[in-house]
């Protein structure tokens, strides 16, 4: 072939160190459209972005060449950065790690809708329920102790 054709879907979880409510609704969505245009400066595309006060999802298209983990940490990295110096969230850190979980082009609009759904669907459940229920649906295997450490 002389082109690379690739679908990397990937629905990213991460949550604000030690679940801190620091998510404000009044910084929601600049901060959701900032982590957007994260997403678009370095080569990827954010098809949804959503959460609550405690944590993020992202539904995430990366191209051939970028890696999760680079792509969490420019994410990340960026919109950390970002609530410190345009927000005053000088004491703002987002947790070590994330989850990335791959889905299928099928899975797009539910996906999509999930993430819009955040804030009915945490009058349920919370993050940590949900994160645990995201990790046993994708039969990933996890220690408890280290899940939020």
């Amino acid at each position: 072939m002389s082109h690379t054709y690739c679908s990397s879907l990937f629905h990213c979880v991460f949550s604000t160190k030690d679940r801190q409510e620091m998510i404000v609704p009044e910084l929601e969505e600049r901060l959701w459209a900032y982590i957007g245009g994260i997403a678009r400066e370095n080569g990827m595309t954010s098809l949804a972005v959503g959460g609550t006060r405690d944590h993020v999802h992202i539904l995430l298209s990366l191209s051939s060449t970028t890696a999760i983990s680079g792509a969490m940490q420019k994410i990340k990295g960026g919109s950390s950065l970002w609530l410190h110096e345009s927000c005053g969230l000088t004491g703002f850190e987002w947790q070590k790690g994330y989850g990335a979980f791959t889905i299928g082009v099928s899975q797009v609009d539910a996906t999509v809708k999930y993430i819009a759904g955040q804030a009915e669907h945490h009058r349920k459940r919370d993050f940590q329920a949900e994160f645990l229920a995201i990790l046993k649906q994708h039969g990933i295997e996890y220690d408890p102790r280290y899940v939020w450490g």
